[in-house]
């Protein structure tokens, strides 16, 4: 266990970022479920507001995750309510898919901004309170996609991989003074950002099953968090291949 466990989340001040769609939004319903006050943030209200709806201990406070001042205010917003931050959970992303000869530095750019950027706007806002405090936690959701090179994944792979990195190097720093740090690596979801994809995705499974999975690895102090298994062990086995095995591998099962 490289996490302290967590064994009731009643009363835990938890903020989910990104938490109008997808695995954001059934973390987040879960987790009031589980008697948490559960900050939810995203750029559109109206989503959060309908997760929020008749439950007392959710808080919805707006935020653009590209821009830091939007963050800094929520931050605020959320401080000023609970007078602190039990645990982060920064699950805002996108996805674009891209080869090489679809290539747009623009797509590129924006992408970076969301995925990456986005993410130390959130550390920004929330690492000098934790440390300060010397309790609490940040997970970050990246993806299997980002341990190793795949088709169509030029841009949406490297941010994730940036993710992995970034995560594995805020735990040693952070980990000695006190707080938790998840990775979480989910496989297919069906999301939003998923349901664009015109390919087979192997082992596909719903946000609100990738939202329990998530909870549990949380509960279970975890450091990697990664579901659904069946199909994110053969990734990672995939990772440690050498690469005149690996790329035939990836071709062979993409199609691609």
């Amino acid at each position: 266990m490289m996490n302290p466990a967590i064994r009731d989340w009643t009363g835990q001040r938890v903020w989910v970022i990104g938490a109008s769609t997808g695995i954001g939004a059934e973390t987040a319903r879960q987790l009031l479920a589980k008697g948490a006050r559960v900050a939810l943030s995203a750029r559109r209200a109206e989503p959060l507001q309908e997760i929020a709806d008749g439950k007392p201990t959710a808080l919805v406070a707006t935020l653009d995750i590209t821009d830091h001042a939007t963050v800094l205010a929520a931050r605020d917003q959320i401080l000023q309510a609970w007078q602190g931050i039990d645990l982060v959970l920064v699950i805002a992303g996108g996805y674009n898919e891209m080869r090489a000869d679809t290539f747009d530095l623009a797509k590129v750019n924006q992408l970076i901004d969301l995925n990456l950027r986005g993410v130390f706007n959130c550390l920004d806002a929330v690492l000098p309170g934790l440390l300060a405090q010397g309790s609490g936690g940040i997970g970050i959701v990246a993806s299997v996609a980002g341990f190793s090179g795949l088709p169509k994944a030029l841009i949406y792979g490297p941010t994730k991989a940036a993710l992995i990195n970034l995560s594995e190097s805020l735990y040693l720093d952070v980990h000695p003074r006190g707080l938790a740090v998840y990775l979480i690596n989910p496989g297919f979801v069906e999301t939003p950002m998923t349901a664009v994809n015109d390919f087979k995705m192997p082992a596909l499974i719903s946000a609100g099953t990738a939202a329990g999975s998530l909870i549990e690895g949380l509960e279970a102090g975890d450091f990697h968090i990664h579901f659904p298994k069946r199909f994110t062990n053969w990734v990672r086995l995939a990772r440690l291949l050498p690469y005149r095995w690996y790329f035939p591998l990836v071709r062979k099962v993409t199609g691609l």
